[in-house]
């Protein structure tokens, strides 16, 4: 692999094009996200599904099995697992945060806060994309200015998740996880905070329903390999990509 020629950098190693006999011409295939951002981004998807499930059975058992409870620990095992689960996704945003500082150059912050003249103008672009005002997107490397600034609710959406959590499991824990408490009157007591944590998820599911959507739009669109690179992390652009300061 050979890095393609040096652009205005914000931070971070610009992308490695992989110059391939069988690739068509005119086209190139760049590695865009690396592997933390891939991985980050499947295990936070995977979580939240298993959180809401989890959740909302804490929240409202909908499965009770007959017997004695002491011998069932149905609701003890999901409590359990939802825990642990918030664990992960606690560090799987905490690891994706820090990336946008130190990461890769396509995974920084500069991706999330339209800061460059023409990444604004391209807010407007995918706005007139999403309305079927417009054929086509924006040609953008790696997050289009529109979703990156939608990321950062997104994100937010994560913390307050992360946060109230961490307020409800503190009055009922025991050891490192009561440090927390002083979050709850934050919150507005226990009742709002269970109310935020709640109103949170339902936020998020209705995000991840419509990112799969504007994904398989955008794939299907551009042609550019947008749902493959989520997992090999390499998108196929036209050479004119080298020329643009995303």
């Amino acid at each position: 692999m050979t890095p393609p020629p040096a652009a205005a950098v914000k931070g971070g190693a610009r992308p490695q094009v992989s110059h391939r006999k069988h690739d068509a011409e005119g086209i190139e295939r760049v590695y865009v996200w690396d592997l933390l951002v891939r991985m980050t981004h499947w295990i936070i998807m995977i979580c939240v599904f298993m959180l809401a499930f989890t959740g909302v059975y804490i929240g409202d058992p909908f499965l009770i099995p007959a017997g004695p409870a002491n011998e069932q620990f149905v609701m003890a095992t999901t409590k359990v697992v939802h825990f642990y689960t918030a664990i992960i996704f606690t560090l799987a945003v905490a690891s994706r945060i820090a990336w946008m500082f130190v990461g890769s150059y396509y995974a920084r912050w500069h991706q999330f806060v339209p800061v460059g003249k023409r990444r604004r103008g391209d807010v407007l672009g995918m706005l007139k994309f999403y309305s079927f005002l417009s054929k086509e997107p924006p040609m953008n490397v790696g997050h289009n200015p529109l979703a990156g600034s939608f990321y950062l609710l997104v994100f937010g959406l994560y913390l307050t998740m992360i946060l109230t959590g961490f307020a409800l499991y503190s009055v009922s824990s025991v050891g490192y996880m009561q440090m927390w408490e002083f979050l709850v009157p934050i919150f507005g007591g226990l009742q709002m905070a269970r109310w935020i944590h709640h109103l949170a998820m339902w936020f998020l599911l209705g995000f991840v329903a419509h990112h799969i959507w504007s994904a398989m739009l955008v794939s299907r669109v551009e042609g550019m390999g947008l749902i493959d690179s989520l997992f090999s992390g390499y998108k196929f652009l036209p050479k004119s990509w080298r020329n643009r300061d995303d």
